[in-house]
């Protein structure tokens, strides 16, 4: 494609998805699906170029004040991923002269907020727990997440998928804490492989693999995973179990859970029973009241921990929008602990960097309901002999008043996962 034709398409893709009206990864699927004239370069010229817009939001704002013509334009131009010159082909010789400007703005003339990119709340909140922290955090954020998979050691080891993936001419080293973790080098394509047409592996970050790991189902246990979406912790658990028990996916969506059954069906499981529910009171699960020995609950959330991946995110997110949030995670956690047999196991877990998201829904849980003993979690991963376990539960900034542990905090400048929460309890027999 001409390169202005590709900017002309790139303006476009970035005003729709500067709408905030839906998720981005949406809008710029269905774009895709309205120019199926496109290649696959151009498609991740375009997809790259929006998803830069979004991460860089406020700097490119900025910048774009200085320069002339169509809003959209002036953001596209500034994120463009592809090389200068092959941009500047379709540009005016006034816009060349002002790209090159821009480019040779340093960065530490910049303001903190066009070096963050973060709405000033978030800003100010994720400060306040990390201080000296923050920038680093905030670096992080603004890199594109790594590809991770999750081998499905139901059907084959992670060495062999390791093996058949060179052999692919994709290179692949194992992930540092998940036992079950390949991470990519690169963003290749993975449908057409035969390892994945026969569910050797599924997409899935490092961190929500050990949230699954948490969980520690065993064969022949009555397992749930309440809030299952389109199932990759679900699958993750099903393999642990060794395809034996029973593990119910539970999720209010039904369209969600559709997602579900072609990945389920390549995976070789059939202990999995996937359950559309209402909401956390829904009949169907108080039927199922004190009959399950593990719970995870990977509660809605604002999903902060994932702006490598959805950089959108921090645009359509607001500090009421966390009000709500946090009602209905502890409503859920609520209703779901009520699943538990004596001696159950109940995991609560978010992809949020937020406190009152995690810590906080955690210590209310705690307060209301003294017959969940809190477990240490670090302790637990230490027994499953993951490397560095105490590292994953260290705690944010300064704060001490959890003991040493308690909680899982993985964060992308720290771990290279995306942002990750998890509380473990036992119900006391």
């Amino acid at each position: 494609m001409h390169p202005k034709a590709l900017l002309e398409a790139a303006t476009e893709l970035v005003r729709r998805v500067l709408q905030l009206d839906h998720p981005a990864d949406a809008v710029v699927s269905r774009f895709f699906r309205e120019q199926r004239a496109l290649g696959p370069r151009e498609r991740a010229t375009l997809a790259e170029t929006a998803y830069a817009v979004l991460r860089r939001k406020r700097l490119y704002e900025h910048l774009a004040l200085s320069g002339r013509g169509a809003r959209e334009r002036r953001l596209a131009m500034l994120a463009f991923h592809a090389p200068r010159d092959f941009l500047k082909a379709a540009l005016s010789d006034a816009e060349r002269d002002w790209i090159d400007a821009c480019d040779a703005v340093p960065p530490e003339q910049l303001r903190p907020e066009h070096r963050h990119n973060l709405p000033d709340w978030l800003a100010e909140r994720l400060r306040a727990q990390l201080g000296d922290e923050f920038d680093a955090l905030a670096a992080a954020l603004l890199q594109g997440a790594p590809l991770d998979l999750r081998v499905n050691t139901l059907l084959q080891k992670r060495e062999q998928v390791a093996q058949e993936l060179q052999a692919q001419g994709i290179e692949s080293t194992p992930t540092l804490h998940s036992p079950w973790g390949l991470r990519l080098a690169g963003k290749p394509a993975l449908q057409q492989l035969d390892a994945f047409k026969r569910g050797a592996f599924e997409v899935q970050d490092e961190g929500s693999q050990l949230l699954a790991l948490l969980l520690e189902a065993r064969r022949g246990e009555m397992v749930a995973d309440f809030c299952a979406g389109a199932g990759g912790k679900t699958l993750a658990i099903g393999a642990a179990m060794r395809n034996t028990g029973r593990l119910y996916a539970f999720d209010v969506s039904a369209h969600r859970l559709d997602a579900l059954k072609p990945r389920l069906a390549r995976s070789g499981l059939s202990n999995v029973h996937p359950i559309a529910i209402a909401h956390e009171r829904d009949q169907r699960v108080k039927h199922l009241r004190a009959k399950f020995d593990r719970v995870l609950v990977d509660a809605p959330c604002s999903g902060l921990g994932t702006l490598r991946r959805n950089p959108d995110l921090k645009w359509r997110q607001s500090p009421q929008d966390v009000i709500e949030l946090v009602a209905k995670q502890q409503a859920i956690l609520s209703g779901a602990a009520r699943l538990l047999k004596p001696g159950g196991r109940l995991v609560y877990a978010t992809c949020s960097l937020l406190p009152e998201e995690n810590e906080g829904v955690a210590a209310a849980f705690g307060a209301a309901n003294p017959e969940f003993e809190p477990l240490n979690v670090a302790q637990l991963l230490t027994a499953l002999k993951l490397p560095q376990a105490a590292e994953l539960c260290a705690p944010a900034g300064d704060d001490s008043e959890l003991p040493a542990g308690q909680q899982m905090r993985l964060w992308p400048h720290r771990h290279g996962t995306d942002g990750f929460f998890a509380a473990v309890w036992q119900r006391r027999a």
